[in-house]
């Protein structure tokens, strides 16, 4: 079937994977880095699209080269402010709902300025919270003719940082445990987040919806992370983690068995029997196959990032050769995410056209992925008004549905 970029723009959807850092305008990276004299490889979007925010990657390191001017930027509060009231009014101008939005605060944070935690968290928050303000005051919100805006924040800790370079408070803190082993710095670190984030959600009530850990999964495996992945669980805070990105099927198991994740982010490798690196699974095909029917009969979603995909693991190719297609076979929880917004350069709209552009999906099954990304999130209010919220945008799918004179999709 199929559907229009107009109508793909119109229908409500939601980002669940979608980082802060990689997602800022490059036209406000370029007056950020001139505010807070950042040194960049060009001050014309053009050239910044040339030199770092390319179209096509070579290899992991490559893609991840343009978050050196990012996070510099953000270390600005007055810069963090504005990319995040910018990215939520971005996804509001195409049709997006709902965002959780992930970042790692560690990376911001400057102990020696007085930039903490805390400080970091609220200018985030301060930004959304702008930008769903007046979304919500809009006059065909306010009578019903749309759905409200809304938004999540998840925060990451760190698979692996160095003892220098990567950001003021890691530098810091491997200063102030020099003694100790880099894991243990490193899984200090992670703790410190996760307990911070705990505590300004339940005294604040900052919407701090997740944990999330990310970073290179090779030689650094989530079930290192299990104390920490622990302590979420223990204190209701849901939990995502980098999984199957850029390794085999085995480090999915580990989120699920050992971090307790209520959704996979990536999940690639799960139809990769060849990624598989662990000399214990025998039968490669077989064990992925048999994880991906227990996610699929637990509902855990998976958060897809197709153009990310593609970046990062050049080997793809085409994109029909995509796992997405081995995803929708064996009926996954599938939510269509963009990843970064500046980095994959790349919009909601633009993943979910890949998606039906180069798949069969039914009507029907269209909805569904809508709805998981409604049903599927880590919503900052209680189950009963997420059911609510749910409710809602999937009503405005079926309005949409009908304006553009399409077949029922209930």
């Amino acid at each position: 079937m199929q559907y229009s970029p107009e109508f793909i723009k119109a229908i409500p959807k939601a980002d669940l994977h979608l980082h802060l850092d990689g997602s800022l305008r490059a036209s406000s990276l370029i007056d950020m880095a001139k505010r807070a004299d950042i040194e960049l490889p060009s001050y014309t979007e053009e050239g910044l699209f040339d030199l770092v925010f390319k179209s096509h990657y070579n290899n992991l390191g490559e893609y991840l080269n343009g978050f050196q001017y990012t996070c510099a930027a953000l270390r600005d509060l007055e810069n963090l402010e504005q990319a995040s009231y910018e990215l939520a009014v971005d996804n509001q101008n195409e049709g997006v709902n709902y965002i959780e939005v992930r970042f790692a605060p560690q990376l911001l944070m400057d102990p020696g300025k007085g930039v903490t935690f805390d400080t970091i968290m609220h200018v985030v928050n301060d930004g959304l919270l702008r930008a769903k303000k007046e979304y919500n005051n809009r006059a065909d919100v306010k009578n019903g003719d749309k759905p409200p805006f809304d938004y999540g924040i998840i925060n990451c800790a760190m698979r692996m940082f160095g003892k220098k370079g990567f950001s003021p408070y890691y530098t810091q803190m491997f200063q102030l445990m020099r003694d100790f082993e880099p894991m243990q710095v490193i899984k200090t670190a992670a703790m410190d987040l996760v307990r911070a984030s705990v505590r300004m959600r339940d005294e604040e009530g900052m919407p701090i919806v997740g944990l999330d850990i990310a970073g290179q999964e090779i030689g650094y495996p989530a079930g290192e992370f299990k104390e920490v992945y622990e302590y979420a669980h223990e204190n209701f805070l849901l939990k995502t983690v980098h999984a199957g990105e850029a390794y085999g099927a085995e480090s999915i198991f580990e989120a699920l068995t050992k971090c307790h994740a209520d959704r996979l982010g990536h999940g690639y490798s799960l139809f990769s029997p060849e990624m598989t690196q662990d000399p214990s699974i025998e039968d490669p095909k077989a064990y992925g196959e048999s994880l991906a029917s227990y996610i699929a009969d637990r509902r855990i979603a998976v958060e897809v990032c197709l153009t990310s995909n593609l970046q990062t693991n050049p080997d793809i190719g085409d994109i029909k050769n995509h796992n997405f297609q081995h995803m929708l076979d064996n009926r996954l929880a599938t939510i269509i995410c963009t990843d970064n917004r500046l980095v994959s350069r790349t919009t909601v709209s633009n993943e979910y056209q890949l998606a039906v552009d180069n798949f069969d999906i039914s009507l029907k099954r269209l909805k569904d992925i809508v709805a998981y990304g409604f049903k599927k999130n880590f919503f900052p209010g209680r189950y009963v008004e997420k059911r609510d919220y749910a409710k809602q945008n999937l009503e405005y799918f079926d309005k949409v549905v009908k304006q553009f004179g399409l077949s029922d999709a209930s």
